[in-house]
């Protein structure tokens, strides 16, 4: 006898949606504490969970999870809409997203971890440590490619200053620089072959320097760069979520991308040649990194609590202020526009909030990832807010602004 579709169909739903639920009872990421205890307003709160709910029914996204934490006490975790459209798979706080450019926070933390124990200064040439980068040159118009004016620092692949380009450039995609298939000693080598867009320090060009940062953290620890992570920085902060593939126990949480269909509605998309469900050659400091909404919650009170949590030290006070402060000059902040400065833990820094089209305050701090990922830190607020949805491209209609505004509103002791 033939078993039509449609209870196949709704019988596997049916398992996804108890894996997920299976799935979302872990514990909290912080504890619990009310709005009011924290304060901040409910009535706020439950309005930005009806925008995410919006989105979701105008089929803008599929879903979403967001999360406020204040004074260290976790106000606010909801989740929206469903991981897959297909399965109907629902959101949880526990989904899985590919988080992208929020990777860069994090190995930011692993080197600086190793700043802090003498294995580098932050004004070292990386050809020190990368002999591949004695040769690099700098494209001239018209002309040859030339020497830099100076060698690459450490510190300017950690605020891009370096002169390297982005993986999406013209110039790598002929090249060829990024490929999940190539190992990190490999796409160093293919990094150096293709000249600087300009001197390096002369100018804040977002790059593929964190990836690079990687490779560095190898040869400074003497570990693969995944397995330092794991040991010094996600296992010690109880991320538990966080990896750079997802293998077979944890694909059912992993949320679908999803863009714009030509119809109507959304159509999934799968972003990478080797998908996030496949262990990747690339181990990439820039990108590589999957997460959800409680671990990357964790990872921002951590550095909310100046390098502490749960009673575990992965960073000292001084190299968190450090860390979070603006170190572009003055003159590259102006060509940025004069609002926004960039910071060693790869987070723009808000320098002149009233430019800004959403509330903020000075000193905010944080970064997004492509597939619509999101993170804020107010040091004044001693508040941290997180908003992850997997969307081509990132920001429907405005969301994150729309959604941070509504967090900042419910604010109500200052």
């Amino acid at each position: 006898m033939k078993t039509s579709p449609a209870p196949l169909f709704f019988a596997a739903a049916l398992v996804a949606l108890m894996l997920n639920a299976i799935a979302a009872a872990g514990p909290d990421p912080l504890p619990r504490a009310t709005p009011e205890s924290v304060g901040l307003t409910p009535a706020r709160l439950a309005e930005a969970t009806a925008l995410l709910n919006r989105y979701v029914a105008e089929r803008k996204i599929a879903g979403a999870v967001g999360a406020v934490a204040r004074n260290g006490k976790l106000a606010y975790l909801e989740a929206v809409g469903v991981q897959d459209l297909e399965t109907r798979a629902a959101m949880t706080d526990r989904s899985l997203f590919r988080i992208y450019s929020m990777t860069k926070s994090i190995t930011a933390v692993a080197v600086m971890m190793l700043y802090e124990e003498g294995r580098f200064r932050l004004d070292d040439p990386v050809a020190k440590y990368l002999p591949e980068f004695k040769d690099v040159t700098v494209a001239s118009t018209g002309a040859s490619p030339r020497r830099p004016a100076r060698e690459i620092t450490v510190e300017d692949l950690l605020i891009h200053t370096s002169g390297l380009n982005h993986r999406t450039s013209q110039e790598y995609r002929r090249a060829e620089v990024r490929s999940r298939a190539d190992t990190l000693p490999q796409f160093v080598a293919k990094i150096v072959r293709v000249p600087l867009m300009e001197d390096p320090g002369t100018r804040y060009r977002y790059s593929e320097s964190p990836t690079v940062l990687g490779r560095l953290v190898e040869i400074w620890s003497g570990k693969p760069f995944d397995v330092f992570l794991k040991e010094r920085v996600l296992a010690p902060l109880g991320m538990v979520d966080t990896m750079f593939w997802v293998g077979p126990d944890a694909r059912a949480r992993l949320a679908t991308v999803y863009a714009p269909a030509a119809s109507g509605g959304l159509s999934p998309i799968e972003i990478e040649a080797v998908p996030f469900t496949e262990r990747a050659a690339l181990v990439e400091g820039a990108v590589g990194l999957v997460s959800s909404v409680p671990d990357y919650l964790r990872f921002s009170q951590m550095l909310l609590s100046k390098g502490t949590l749960d009673g575990v030290r992965v960073l000292r006070p001084e190299t968190v202020d450090m860390m979070v402060a603006n170190r572009l000059p003055e003159a590259i902040v102006k060509e940025r526009g004069g609002t926004m400065g960039w910071a060693i833990a790869n987070v723009n820094v808000v320098l002149n909030p009233a430019a800004l089209a959403y509330p903020a305050n000075r000193g905010e701090y944080g970064w997004d990832g492509s597939a619509g990922t999101i993170f804020w830190i107010d040091p004044g607020l001693q508040m941290a807010t997180i908003l992850m949805t997997q969307s081509s491209p990132a920001n429907p209609d405005s969301l994150r602004q729309r959604f941070k505004t509504l967090v900042q509103q419910s604010v109500i002791n200052w």
